[in-house]
């Protein structure tokens, strides 16, 4: 299985000439020409990890493709048939086998509403959480996508939740809102981080890919 590292949240998997898409938001350039997707996971309804547009991209070529997300997806994207997910379920979107983990985002605000969040491991090798620190309990995770950014996140956190995770790798999600000065800084205290458990850093950027 190979990930490649789109702009901020979404991530683009391939495995036996099929694709699963995570979190095409509004920060990720359009994606276009995407064939053979059998999946899309949405994590939560924010727009920097899904739009309408970049469903209808995907969807437009691949009309096969089934859409999971939690309740708070389903309630925001009608125009689209979401299949519901939630904290233990696991779907099989051959050739992905993908496990839910989860229930909330982080707080941001006290005043900001908390909306549904799921974090998604795929064939029990990569993980990524969403916009939380859900930590897949019990799990060898092989590749950590970690968020390193948000209004939602100190880096404190991030660094306290790879240190949980213990992956064998790792690499920086939901950037776009850090210069580059400060998305270098994030990643220095991320590969601290899991070098603590004996892991490595892997510094992706936009069209990387890291083979699992």
């Amino acid at each position: 299985m190979r990930v490649t590292k789109q702009e901020h949240a979404c991530l683009i998997l391939e495995s036996a000439g099929k694709t699963l898409v995570i979190d095409p938001g509004v920060f990720t350039t359009a994606l276009v020409g995407l064939s053979d997707v059998v999946a899309i996971v949405i994590t939560h309804e924010h727009g920097d990890h899904w739009t309408a547009d970049q469903l209808t991209r995907i969807l437009d070529r691949n009309p096969d493709a089934k859409l999971y997300g939690p309740e708070g997806v389903a309630v925001a994207a009608t125009d689209f048939d979401i299949t519901v997910v939630k904290d233990g379920d696991v779907i099989d979107a051959d050739p992905f086998s993908l496990r839910f983990f989860g229930e909330k985002h982080a707080v941001i605000h006290s005043s900001i509403p908390i909306v549904d969040n799921v974090g998604v491991l795929v064939n029990d090798s990569l993980y990524y959480p969403g916009d939380s620190f859900t930590v897949p309990e019990g799990i060898e995770v092989d590749a950590l996508a970690a968020p390193v950014g948000a209004p939602w996140l100190k880096i404190g956190e991030a660094i306290d939740f790879v240190l949980a995770v213990r992956p064998r790798r790792a690499f920086a999600t939901h950037e776009m809102v850090l210069s580059t000065a400060g998305k270098g800084m994030g990643g220095d205290r991320l590969k601290w981080a899991v070098e603590q458990g004996g892991g490595e850093y892997v510094a992706l950027e936009p069209g990387d890919a890291l083979d699992l």
